[in-house]
């Protein structure tokens, strides 16, 4: 497959020159586009870009040709030829008919945000399983851009007895190319079901084993890797870096009650993250709401605090309900935070909240002890009698309890001593009596 002229190879070319474009609509839209832009050149830094220039372009209605009015095409061209920009990025997603235009006119490489972040992707993936989603997700995205990867459409021909005659048309080899994308979507769908059959069989041992855990949840680069290592000397890779983490590394941790837990570090969130890359990631974000805990990491130092904190419930709630899901709010970098009204509009908003340096290792008494707190509020003992009707429920209890005494009385009912979680709480009290 021939690319088009300037197109940057994540695996390649690691250095080049970008110039940013990000668009609004409303002055009061101006300041989330210039920290959207930040966040961009940050993403460009992971990525092995230099950024030259950011250009702020207000818009009162979007040119379904080019996404930005010929006006702004043209300083942008002069700008991007005077600074010797390789590729111009924009900060939202644009359409494949509009890519191809926007090249054809600054006469360089145009990526968008979504394009980017795959890229940003691509490189830091490690396992399997990530490299997987990664490649699904660019599978997804190029699909419908196929056609500015091509710089000429030959057709098909055909042998035979006539020598080589052109017997037809054929097929373009565009149609082809996206043939054969289908079919590497499908399989890779399929390679991620296999992956998720085995994390089920993983949770369902971590299930049996009664082993409380707690999953490391937060937007990008606000320390969850740190606090992983400065639980338990994980030693997991820690970089100044836009997802440092897309792998999900999971550790034991004992308590000082003697609890053993587990401690999962998971992908962290960005804003205007691609819905394809959420999709792709779904078993893996999956697995952090499938945690008993979770532990919400946030970077209270940083300015965009509060913005960040709420995409990263906003990312989560769109998987799941969290409503149920107990939740340990972390103020990290609490050390460089300088404005008393953020710390309060935290402590106001989202209860169980602890401050924390994970890098200096402060405030990890006080987390240690709300940890210790919301373990004991997962499972409650309680003492049951149940017929032999119902022995199905009575496995069920089992195997996602730990079992004090069982034993039958008179009438063969089983009466069973045992502390359970509390999701079976309500299924468990039609059966709950007190007995010696």
């Amino acid at each position: 497959m021939e690319q088009s002229k300037g197109r940057l190879d994540p695996q390649k070319e690691r250095q080049g020159r970008a110039l940013l474009v990000g668009v609004y609509f409303s002055s009061r839209e101006k300041q989330l586009c210039e920290q959207s832009l930040v966040e961009l050149q940050a993403l460009c830094a992971t990525f092995g870009l230099i950024t030259v220039k950011s250009i702020l372009v207000p818009l009162h209605h979007f040119e379904s040709s080019t996404y930005i009015g010929k006006g702004k095409c043209k300083e942008i061209g002069l700008s991007s030829e005077e600074l010797q920009a390789d590729v111009v990025i924009f900060d939202e997603e644009i359409f494949p008919h509009q890519q191809r235009n926007l090249e054809k006119i600054l006469r360089r490489s145009v990526m968008d945000r979504t394009e980017l972040i795959l890229g940003v992707f691509a490189q830091r993936a490690k396992s399997r399983e990530a490299k997987i989603q990664v490649e699904l997700a660019a599978s997804q995205y190029q699909l419908p851009r196929l056609t500015r990867l091509w710089t000429h459409l030959s057709r098909q021909k055909t042998g035979g007895g006539s020598g080589g005659q052109l017997k037809g048309e054929g097929e373009k080899q565009i149609e082809i190319d996206k043939r054969i994308l289908k079919r590497k979507i499908a399989e890779l769908q399929k390679e991620l079901i296999e992956v998720k059959k085995h994390r089920e069989v993983q949770k369902k041992e971590r299930k049996r084993r009664h082993i409380p855990s707690f999953a490391i949840i937060g937007y990008t680069n606000v320390g969850k890797s740190t606090l992983l290592n400065a639980l338990t000397k994980a030693d997991v890779l820690v970089e100044d870096k836009l997802f440092a983490t897309l792998d999900t590394t999971t550790r034991k941790y004992l308590l000082p009650n003697k609890q053993e837990i587990l401690l999962i570090d998971t992908v962290g969130f960005v804003r205007k993250i691609p819905h394809a890359l959420v999709a792709a990631f779904k078993s893996t974000l999956e697995e952090a709401l499938d945690a008993d805990i979770l532990m919400h990491l946030v970077d209270v130092g940083h300015p965009e605090a509060v913005q960040q904190a709420e995409t990263t419930m906003q990312v989560l709630s769109e998987l799941r309900p969290l409503q149920e899901r107990p939740i340990i709010t972390c103020l990290n970098k609490i050390d460089l935070c300088t404005d008393p009204a953020r710390l309060l509009y935290f402590r106001l908003h989202y209860p169980k909240t602890v401050a924390i340096s994970a890098l200096h290792q402060t405030g990890f008494d006080e987390l240690i002890a709300l940890m210790m707190q919301e373990i004991s509020l997962l499972r409650r003992e309680v003492k049951l009698k149940i017929p032999q009707s119902h022995y199905a429920f009575v496995s069920e209890l089992m195997e996602q309890g730990r079992v004090i005494s069982c034993h039958y009385d008179d009438e063969n009912q089983i009466l069973l001593h045992i502390e359970i979680p509390s999701s079976l709480e309500k299924k468990a009290a039609p059966f709950q009596v007190s007995w010696n």
